[in-house]
């Protein structure tokens, strides 16, 4: 039986409206808080991550420095600049290129694409299934999927959605 893996899906939390270009907007004082308190729940799940993707623009950089110090985590992320335009097809090339020794992955991007890879991933038969409406996964959301196989087993209806949350403050 091949190890069972999770995989994080993240969208980036509350950001300020105006910036000089899109990638430049940052995290306003509620996406910091709302970042961190999705971290601290991630942590009481004892979620962790072996890898992280986060899409290089300002907004998704700093959710991951905020989930990552709610959630006490130390590890680098890679940063990818293919997550801030690709669609949610291009989210599984990522995911399926993940070393193999990775457990747990998480990926930090932004709507409409995080929210189409969740309803995309879900068998419906997960614990949390069907919480997640079509069309909606709000800032500092996240879902976890469970992956029975290799990251290249991370397929259309092929995972199970085993918790979702929002992180308020």
């Amino acid at each position: 039986m091949e190890k069972q893996r999770l995989l994080v899906v993240v969208r980036h939390a509350k950001a300020e409206q105006f910036a000089p270009s899109d990638v430049e907007r940052v995290l306003s004082v509620r996406g910091r808080a709302d970042g961190h308190a999705l971290g601290q729940w991630l942590a009481e799940r004892g979620i962790a991550p072996d890898v992280a993707y986060v899409s290089y623009a300002a907004r998704t950089r700093e959710t991951w420095d905020a989930v990552s110090a709610g959630a006490g985590w130390d590890l680098a992320p890679t940063i990818d600049g293919s997550l801030y335009g690709t669609d949610e097809n291009g989210v599984l090339e990522l995911v399926h290129a993940t070393p193999a020794e990775a457990g747990t992955v998480v990926v930090v991007g932004h709507n409409p694409t995080m929210a189409m890879l969740v309803q995309l991933l879900d068998d419906g038969d997960g614990a949390a299934s069907g919480e997640v409406q079509l069309g909606t996964f709000p800032t500092a959301a996240a879902a976890v999927f469970a992956i029975d196989g290799q990251w290249d087993d991370a397929t259309p209806a092929g995972c199970r959605l085993q918790a979702y949350h929002v992180g308020r403050a």
